[in-house]
């Protein structure tokens, strides 16, 4: 399998960067998805970690769309940059969660905003989140939103870094 990726990576760089930010996209609906219909408020910590998402998913398609082998390694390397971010949020949320506070200093309540401030002060705060980053709501497989994420955001840096290597290595 490991031969395969590698085989992308340097023969159809285009279509892994297409896959990546159709993974992103997939993971962006799915996590919007438990936010409107599983009912999980997102904390401040995941609003930070979907806007590197964001990042990483738009990067990856304009990447994509060029042809040219500078634009791949610039891409690549804005997304091990961006991908770097959110496995550091994520790693601290998960940290967070391990070993969690004994006062959540996360969020606010959504409704709370709304009575509490301006609508013109409150909008801004709600994509802040309001969730607690130290709750775990949801699992998969025994991992948290917050462990999935840094592995899947560690899984996009280290094959950026390889799309990089190997790609600069067969420059010279």
């Amino acid at each position: 399998m490991f031969s395969s990726v590698l085989a992308v990576l340097d023969s159809a760089p285009r279509r892994f960067f297409l896959a990546l930010s159709t993974v992103c996209f997939v993971m962006l609906g799915y996590g919007l998805y438990l936010q409107v219909y599983g009912g999980l408020n997102p904390c401040p910590m995941c609003i930070v970690q979907r806007y590197a998402l964001i990042f990483v998913a738009i990067t990856a398609l304009l990447t994509g769309a060029s042809a040219r082998k500078g634009m791949h390694l610039l891409g690549a390397a804005l997304i091990v940059l961006c991908a770097g971010f959110g496995a550091f949020v994520a790693a601290r949320q998960s940290w967070l969660q391990w070993y969690p506070p004994e006062v959540a200093t996360c969020g606010r309540d959504f409704y709370g905003m709304i009575e509490s401030f301006p609508l013109q002060r409150a909008i801004p705060m709600i994509f802040k989140g309001s969730g607690d980053c130290s709750a775990v709501d949801w699992r998969f497989l025994g991992g948290s939103l917050a462990n999935w994420s840094f592995l899947t955001f560690t899984t996009f840096g280290v094959l950026a870094a390889l799309m990089i290597w190997r790609r600069a290595r067969h420059t010279r």
